[in-house]
C-alpha cells in the first residue's frame, strides 16, 4: 500500500499540470496489484470529462510520472479516469456537479436523509439545498458525515 507521503507527492506533481488542462485532481490511490502496483487517478470538471480528455490527461499524468521518481522502481499500471458516480460527495463542487440527482446522506447526528440535491446554485461553499418530499432543506456540508449518489435507473420514475 502507498505511503500517504507518496500520495501527497503524486498530489503535488499532478495537480497544477491537471489543472492546466481544464481539470479537477479528484483523487490520487495506489494500490498492490500483485507484484505490480495500481495507480488510479481520478480528474473532473463541471459538465464532465470527455473520453479525450481522459487520454489527454493520461498521456500527461504518464509524461510527468515518467520525469520523476516519485514512484521509484516497483512497476505499476496507470488507470486515469472520471470520477464515477460511486464516490462520496465531500466538496462542494460534487454537489454542484450533480444537481438533480438524488442523494442519500448520513449527517453528524446520526440521522439519515434522502433526496435530490437543488439547482448548482443550490451547492454553495458552506451548505447545500436537498428537496425533501417536494420542501427545500439547507443542509451544512459541517452536518454531512457521508453522502452518494443514488443511482436511479428509470429517470420517469423520479419523485
Amino acid at each position: 500500500m502507498a505511503t500517504s507521503e507518496q500520495t501527497q507527492r503524486l498530489t503535488a506533481l499532478l495537480e497544477e499540470p491537471v489543472s492546466k488542462l481544464g481539470l479537477d485532481l479528484e483523487a490520487v490511490e495506489i494500490t498492490p496489484a500483485g507484484k505490480r502496483r495500481m495507480l488510479r487517478v481520478a480528474v473532473d470538471k463541471d459538465d464532465g470529462v470527455t473520453m479525450d480528455e481522459v487520454a489527454e490527461a493520461t498521456r500527461e499524468v504518464s509524461r510527468l510520472l515518467d520525469e520523476s521518481d516519485v514512484m521509484g522502481n516497483q512497476p505499476y499500471t496507470l488507470e486515469v479516469s472520471s470520477r464515477g458516480v460511486d464516490r462520496p460527495l465531500t466538496l462542494p463542487r460534487h454537489w454542484r456537479r450533480n444537481a438533480g440527482r438524488k442523494v442519500l446522506v448520513n449527517c453528524t447526528d446520526g440521522s439519515t436523509l434522502e433526496g435530490r440535491i437543488g439547482t448548482s446554485e443550490d451547492a454553495e461553499d458552506g451548505a447545500v439545498t436537498l428537496v425533501i418530499d417536494g420542501d427545500d432543506h439547507r443542509l451544512p456540508y459541517a452536518d454531512v458525515r457521508k453522502a452518494k449518489v443514488q443511482i436511479e435507473f428509470n429517470s420517469r420514475a423520479r419523485d
